[in-house]
């Protein structure tokens, strides 16, 4: 069953519509009450979200590419808008059965798939079991292998992902506070931006899916392993691979795993921008996404502004 909800519509009353100003959608998925966007017409873009990130993250780049193309933005189970179900353990394993599912019930076909941070193997692995549905990729700043022999990624998981990085997420929403704002080079991390961020999780509870994918990062290791093999049903697609260079986690070498995997692949390097190249970035990313995905020219000489 798919509900929507009315532009003007005020409710939570955190959410600023004239920052979001997209109808809500909802689907039920075994319980879990799935918040997303779909906006536009044309080719389907499928926007995923990482950590601590929702939707909301996507809002620049729809608001120009909707003219252009069908823009579905999804906010997995305890992110966002989106409402988990009891018993929930927010990993990316659990995440990637409800994105495979979320796509099966609206049943998107030749999916272009924006990935970013957690959205790489969450998306990538449904794509791998899938890849019927799906015609290209956007990989930013993203991974989509196991990373315990990567020493910064691991100790990054270790800390937040551990006990004390637990107490400091679940009491001060740590995560988003720390995080958005290292992420963030280019632009203004101003107090609306973190506002919106920051107000997905109100209490210690609800602040526990942002501690889990840091943990997990190191516990789901097979997981990762399961989408690194399935890549390979992947790699003749065309991919377009946008790169914030000033990323204090997800450096050179993965980019240049994605380049050897993807042999159609076209690299973008959003020079200055950090992790959050959707907030950095837009215009290189929405003129990259028009000229490889609506203009088609896959194989003619690559030019955007760097």
């Amino acid at each position: 069953m798919i509900e929507t909800l009315p532009r003007d519509n005020r409710h939570p009353p955190w959410l600023d519509r004239r920052q979001f100003p997209f109808t809500s959608r909802f689907v039920e998925i075994e319980g879990h009450r799935v918040h997303y966007v779909d906006e536009g017409s044309g080719a389907t873009l499928l926007f995923l979200h990482g950590n601590p990130t929702w939707s909301f993250l996507y809002r620049h780049i729809i608001a120009e590419l909707k003219a252009d193309f069908r823009c579905v933005a999804v906010d997995y189970p305890g992110f966002g808008l989106s409402e988990a179900a009891a018993g929930y353990g927010f990993t990316p394993q659990e995440h990637a059965w409800v994105i495979e599912e979320f796509i099966n019930q609206l049943d998107l076909q030749e999916i272009i798939l924006f990935v970013h941070d957690w959205g790489g193997p969450i998306g990538l692995g449904v794509a791998g079991k899938q890849p019927q549905r799906f015609r290209g990729f956007a990989i930013a700043n993203t991974f989509a292998w196991a990373v315990d022999d990567n020493l910064l990624l691991a100790g990054f998981s270790r800390f937040f992902g551990g006990a004390l990085g637990g107490v400091l997420i679940r009491r001060f929403n740590a995560f988003v506070n720390w995080i958005i704002p290292v992420g963030i080079q280019r632009q203004c991390c101003d107090r609306v931006l973190m506002h919106h961020y920051r107000a997905p999780f109100p209490t210690p509870s609800s602040r526990e899916p942002t501690h889990i994918f840091a943990r997990e990062i190191l516990k789901s290791d097979l997981f990762l392993q399961q989408v690194s093999q399935s890549l390979s049903r992947l790699a003749d697609k065309p991919a377009l691979i946008l790169w914030g260079d000033r990323d204090p986690a997800f450096r050179a070498s993965q980019r240049l795993r994605f380049q050897q995997v993807f042999q159609k692949s076209k690299t973008v390097i959003l020079s200055g921008a950090g992790h959050f190249v959707q907030e950095d970035a837009v215009n290189q990313i929405v003129e990259a996404l028009r000229f490889l995905f609506k203009h088609h020219c896959r194989d003619a000489p690559w030019r955007v502004s760097t």
